[in-house]
């Protein structure tokens, strides 16, 4: 049993710090997932991370009590679901120093209206750790407190005794919030670009303007992810509209797909060399029946997109189709691929033939308009067109030659099988974490193929569409590297080995506002450059405010 330090009695008072002068004590909260099982299990990840916090601040001589109990019927002391988040901040004193843990992934929106109203002083900090994980969960938060408009500080550390962190803690104990280095983020008017970068932006900016195009919503909003949603006032400028669908209308096309048509999917992707690994038991391991309904949610879902005129479409899947089907990373990494099985509408026309459908994962909007606005520029430049978002996981330092600091990008689903080394040779289907996914479901698990690649993120900041843009490359390393890296994430999932050019570890941290990062492969550094350039353009022309992170050849 994992139980945090028991709180203080709700109406302590009395001074923050021996030798500052406050009016409250420090206030922590944890914030976690709406899931029963995924809490219990990550418990006791969180209680590990709040007791070394807990002695950090102590260590300050500053007094610190949790603002919720630990609840022994559930076992585990997270803040999960809205409702219960809002009976924690009715006891929290408006004025409190509030600090929000975080060793998981949460929902942001559990917590949000409390941090909207909140007065006090706001610090976030996550361990530095892949485990379940808190990274992750601490952008999200930090994403939607920016598009929110709501101050805050942030830290992160490994084990809550380095000088980064304790020297952070200081300063928001003192008062004052913390501020990080963000040297490399560069405003795009301080750049020429080059003529052909400029002539693609005023095509593409153009055509969308003129001609429009439609981004497929099956159902908005995602496991709080209060920052993927693009108001609708500040998305229709650009050119593009929402087309909110529904996922029982998704479900329902499911269970109308003859299982010879879904099973004719699966044959194709078997002809390819894609391997799943299998089970008898529904319930931890993956089944063909499990594999059969994801081919059935891909065909239901080409097909909606088709009638629907749909240019990109988002499945929100976690909560909703999580009761009633298997999960849908399967079906999301096809559509992103321009390799994929057929599918046929009732005339017999191949859907979207030769071309990927972009989808993003987890209805993250501000994906979703990335990548329906990178199609079109790598289609324009001849490029592979294929692209995904990722969740930015984790990260350590590789010991070789050149030490170089190597990301960990991990998600669940909408890998193309084109980024994986291999392609669908080398891409193994493995059964969702029940955890996660009670009715499990395959992943399109494998390790990015090495190359030059462009990463970008939109995100919403004081009402205003914004995008921050770098260069960095897919890397290799050593199989029992991979294996390791996979084992403190989440091994079912596809990874790429990401190095940033001139961005650090603490520097993307501090300035990246979500949990995902949007990334799709050049052939070389010149055509990665050139992309580069002409995807910040199409964003200025869209009216987005844009900047270009990091060092990037021939551009910096």
């Amino acid at each position: 049993m994992h139980r945090p330090p028991p709180p203080l009695p709700l109406d302590a008072r009395g001074p923050r710090c021996k030798n500052i002068s406050m009016p409250e004590p420090v206030v922590l909260i944890a914030n976690g997932d709406l899931r029963l099982a995924a809490n219990q299990m990550c418990w006791p990840a969180q209680a590990k991370a709040e007791e070394a916090v807990f002695q950090a601040i102590r260590r300050e001589g500053c007094e610190v009590r949790r603002g919720h109990l630990y609840d022994p019927a559930k076992q585990h002391g997270f803040i999960d679901s809205q409702k219960r988040g809002m009976e924690v901040f009715r006891e929290i004193p408006p004025e409190a120093p509030l600090l929000v843990v975080e060793a998981v992934w949460q929902y942001s929106h559990h917590v949000l209206h409390g941090l909207y109203t909140h007065r006090g002083p706001i610090l976030t900090v996550a361990n530095w750790s892949g485990q379940w994980p808190g990274l992750v969960g601490m952008l999200n938060l930090n994403a939607s407190l920016t598009k929110a408009g709501v101050a805050y500080s942030t830290l992160w550390s490994g084990d809550f005794s380095d000088d980064f962190f304790l020297i952070g803690l200081r300063h928001w104990l003192t008062g004052q919030p913390v501020k990080h280095d963000t040297s490399h983020v560069h405003p795009l008017k301080d750049f020429k670009l080059p003529p052909r970068a400029e002539k693609i932006a005023d095509v593409l900016a153009t055509d969308l303007r003129r001609n429009k195009a439609i981004m497929g919503v099956f159902d908005e909003g995602c496991m709080g992810m209060y920052n993927a949603i693009i108001p609708d006032e500040l998305l229709h400028p650009t050119g593009v509209f929402k087309e909110r669908l529904s996922q029982s209308a998704l479900f329902a096309a499911i269970e109308r797909i003859p299982d010879e048509t879904a099973q004719a999917v699966r044959s194709w992707l078997d002809a390819r060399g894609m391997q799943f690994r299998t089970g008898a038991d529904p319930e931890t391991e993956l089944t063909d029946s499990q594999i059969l309904e994801q081919c059935k949610m891909y065909i239901a879902g080409m097909r909606i997109a088709d009638d629907f005129g749909c240019d990109a479409i988002g499945i929100q899947y976690q909560q909703g189709l999580k009761d009633l089907t298997p999960a849908s990373d399967l079906a999301e990494g096809l559509f992103n691929n321009v390799d994929r099985p057929p599918v046929r509408d009732a005339r017999g026309r191949v859907l979207y033939e030769n071309q990927a459908l972009p989808h993003f994962n987890e209805v993250d909007e501000c994906a979703g308009l990335d990548a329906l606005v990178t199609n079109r520029i790598w289609t324009h430049l001849g490029y592979e067109p294929e692209t995904t978002l990722h969740d930015l996981r984790y990260g350590e330092t590789y010991a070789n030659d050149s030490d170089e600091f190597v990301w960990v990008f991990e998600i669940s689903g909408a890998v193309p099988p084109n980024h994986l080394a291999g392609g669908y040779a080398g891409a193994v289907s493995e059964r969702q974490p029940p955890m996660y996914f009670r009715l499990g479901g395959g992943t399109i698990k494998g390790v990015s193929k090495p190359g030059e690649i462009v990463w970008s993120r939109i995100f919403v900041d004081n009402g205003a569409l914004k995008a921050d843009l770098g260069r960095a490359k897919a890397v290799d390393l050593p199989k029992e590297e991979t294996e390791r890296r996979w084992q403190i994430t989440t091994p079912q999932w596809p990874i790429m080995h990401a190095v940033t050019y001139g961005v650090t570890r603490d520097q993307m941290m501090a300035r990246h506002k979500s949990n995902h990062i949007q990334v799709a492969y050049a052939p070389d550094a010149e055509g990665a450059n050139l992309a580069l350039a002409a995807k910040a353009a199409t964003f200025r022309e869209m009216g987005m405010d844009v900047a270009i992170c990091g060092t990037q050849n021939g551009l910096l």
